[in-house]
């Protein structure tokens, strides 16, 4: 919990993916439609993509299988779908790998991060660090789609659709999904691994090009 809190230096703040592009265009503007729009992020998006590649190099640590885990991290790295994205992805993973080495050290996280390259997606970062130190994948996953939903309800705020109590009502509300991501990540094979939400992908596009912005993705 401490790794995936407000506190924890990786930058998260400064990112929207594409929902300040959503906000902009009007197609987000409420409690309601904040809510579709986790929940399809959850359901057929990066939310769910992003929970798969946790769980699936938690596993490659834990099976010492190294080749599987560079081919993740590439295929998570190509599969990016705006230079935004990328870079929110990297940035954040950059970041969050710098801080758990320097106060959550451990020499097999070190060694997987240099093995991964300077490359190193958010997602792969958190989970070679939960397999390093031996935090059950269960619980894992439960709060890093958490934060993945509570970094955006964040970002809604600040944006103008919420205020501080619908906020909370939308993390209330989507509690059940982002159980059912966990739940659904934990066993998830790697051709399992994917995302359709296609509206997301073109407002993280379009956002490259918004004139006046907040955020950086």
């Amino acid at each position: 919990m401490i790794w995936l809190s407000p506190s924890f230096p990786v930058g998260a703040f400064a990112f929207s993916h594409g929902l300040e592009w959503a906000v902009e265009t009007g197609d987000v503007h409420d409690y309601k439609s904040v809510c579709l729009w986790l929940d399809d992020l959850l359901q057929h998006g990066s939310g769910r993509s992003d929970t798969v590649s946790v769980a699936l190099a938690y596993k490659a640590v834990q099976a010492h299988d190294e080749q599987a885990l560079q081919e993740l991290t590439e295929w998570v790295v190509a599969a990016q779908p705006s230079s935004e994205r990328r870079l929110e992805a990297l940035m954040q993973g950059q970041a969050f790998a710098l801080a758990i080495k320097s106060a959550w050290g451990h020499p097999r996280f070190t060694e997987l991060c240099e093995l991964c390259g300077p490359d190193l997606p958010y997602s792969i970062a958190f989970g070679l660090a939960c397999a390093c130190h031996a935090i059950p994948l269960p619980a894992a996953l439960r709060a890093y789609a958490l934060a993945f939903v509570s970094n955006l309800v964040s970002a809604a705020i600040r944006l103008g659709p919420l205020g501080q109590t619908d906020g909370q009502r939308v993390l209330s509300v989507m509690l059940p999904a982002v159980e059912a991501t966990a739940l659904f990540a934990q066993t998830a094979e790697f051709h399992e691994w994917g995302g359709s939400a296609f509206y997301s992908d073109i407002s993280s596009m379009r956002h490259e090009t918004q004139y006046t912005r907040l955020f950086r993705s």
